[in-house]
This record gives structure tokens, C-alpha cells and sequence, in this order.
């Protein structure tokens, strides 16, 4: 059975590996597609190779057609660069956040990310343009380079957690900066996962009574639709450092 698993996940890498890529946008240097397949999870969360046609690919390593600013219509003109199958932020040329162009609401999404020294950067979802600042409303898988803020591993500034609320597991493990992390985000039924290099470091509910006190004692307490919005746009912030991000798709769970 394990062989037919490892199969099954080295078939559906090379289906998305070998997608057609096409080139858009504005201030993008293009270069060669790099393509490495997320087989490692571990848990009983939905894999890719269960279903390979479900998945949509966000980006392909050139092309980035499913993505605008925040508040935008097009792809911002400054502030994020693909090369070499990369896309990544640039410091010093705006800090625009990024959305998906289409909206999800039972999904599970992933991705590899890779910080520099006190990087930070987050996933946002439940995302809505009713408000002039991003995470005014949406909630956020944090990114962040720990030991550059001297977070510790559980805090709820650190890697994996729901930003700023519940901290992720004190033994996730966690890339050395410079190097790829994985990420995967699942959300179906208002019931969160965060994974982190193959490893679920975090689940809460959304309507969790327990979740709603933090927040009332947060600084989101203030956005009465903070966590509110159910079908909503994913976003990648752009926090004023590098960050890099690859291999990113998702599929619904409707």
C-alpha cells in the first residue's frame, strides 16, 4: 500500500510540474518553472494525490493571472518579482498585499514559504475589500522568522499561528531562514487546521466562544466582521521584507 501511495504522489507532481506556464503581469522577471511536490504531510488531512484534478494551481512558477493587490484591479506594478520560479516581495518598492482573483470559503491550500533574517509575512483568508486595511477583517496564518523576534516556538506571534491570538505547537518544526518551509491551510466548516512542514500545529473553530474572548480582548476587537467573512479571498502579505513563496494551489472542499 505504501508503494501505490508513493505512486500516486509522484504521478500527481509531475501532472502539476508539467503544466504550461504563461507569463503576465507587470515588473516580472521571468525565469525557469521550479516544481516540488508537498508528499510529506503526515495526519488524515485530505492529500493531494487523492484527487489531482481538484486541485487549481494559484502559481505555476511564472504565471500570476490568479492574483491581484489588495483593493486593485490588476497585479501590482511594484513590490513583488518572479524569478526563477519564485515569487517574492521586494523591500523598498510598497508594501502591497496580494488576493486571490476568485473567493473560497471550504478549501485547503498549500504552499512553500522561505523568510530572511526577521522576516515576517502572513497567509490572510475570509478576505474582503470592504475595508481599506487587510487584516482589518482577516484572519492570518503568521510567517515570521522567530528567532529573529525571539518569539518562542508556541507564542501567538509566532510561525504557524493564528496571528496576535492562539500560538501553534511549542515542537513544530521550523526551516532554518534562507531555507523552503511548507504550509498547508484547511478550512471547511468554519474549522481551521494550520500545518507546518508536515505537521497540524493548530485547530480552532472560528465560532469557538472561546476564540470570540480573545478576540474581544485583541486589538481586532475593534472590526466588528474581524473572522466574520466566510467566503472570501486568500492573501499574501507584503510585511516590507523578503519573503518568497513557490508551488502554491489549492481545491475546494465544498
Amino acid at each position: 500500500m505504501k508503494s501505490i501511495a508513493l505512486l500516486s504522489c509522484v504521478s500527481a507532481t509531475l501532472k502539476l510540474a508539467a503544466a504550461p506556464f504563461a507569463g503576465t503581469g507587470f515588473f516580472l522577471a521571468l525565469g525557469a518553472g521550479f516544481f516540488s511536490g508537498g508528499c510529506a504531510a503526515t495526519g488524515s488531512s485530505p492529500s493531494m494525490a487523492e484527487s489531482d484534478s481538484a486541485w487549481t494551481v494559484l502559481f505555476d512558477g511564472s504565471s500570476v493571472e490568479a492574483w491581484r493587490g489588495f483593493r486593485q484591479e490588476g497585479f501590482p506594478e511594484s513590490g513583488w518579482l518572479v524569478r526563477d520560479g519564485i515569487l517574492s516581495t521586494v523591500p523598498g518598492r510598497g508594501h502591497a498585499d496580494i488576493i486571490t482573483r476568485e473567493t473560497y470559503e471550504n478549501f485547503e491550500l498549500r504552499l512553500e514559504w522561505r523568510v530572511v533574517e526577521r522576516g515576517n509575512s502572513g497567509i490572510f483568508f475570509g478576505v474582503t475589500e470592504e475595508v481599506s486595511t487587510i487584516w482589518h477583517y482577516a484572519p492570518e496564518f503568521q510567517i515570521l522568522d522567530d528567532l529573529g523576534y525571539n518569539q518562542k516556538p508556541d507564542s501567538p506571534q509566532a510561525t504557524g499561528s493564528l496571528y496576535d491570538l492562539l500560538g501553534p505547537s511549542a515542537d513544530k518544526e521550523l526551516k532554518p531562514v534562507g531555507e523552503f518551509n511548507t504550509a498547508r491551510l484547511v478550512i471547511r466548516n468554519r474549522r481551521v487546521e494550520h500545518w507546518l512542514n508536515g505537521q497540524k500545529v493548530l485547530s480552532y473553530h472560528l465560532d469557538d466562544p472561546a476564540l470570540a474572548e480573545k478576540i474581544a480582548a485583541s486589538k481586532f476587537r475593534v472590526y466588528d466582521k474581524f473572522a466574520q467573512i466566510r467566503d472570501g479571498h486568500i492573501g499574501l502579505q507584503h510585511h516590507g521584507q523578503e519573503v518568497a513563496f513557490r508551488n502554491i494551489r489549492i481545491r475546494r472542499l465544498d
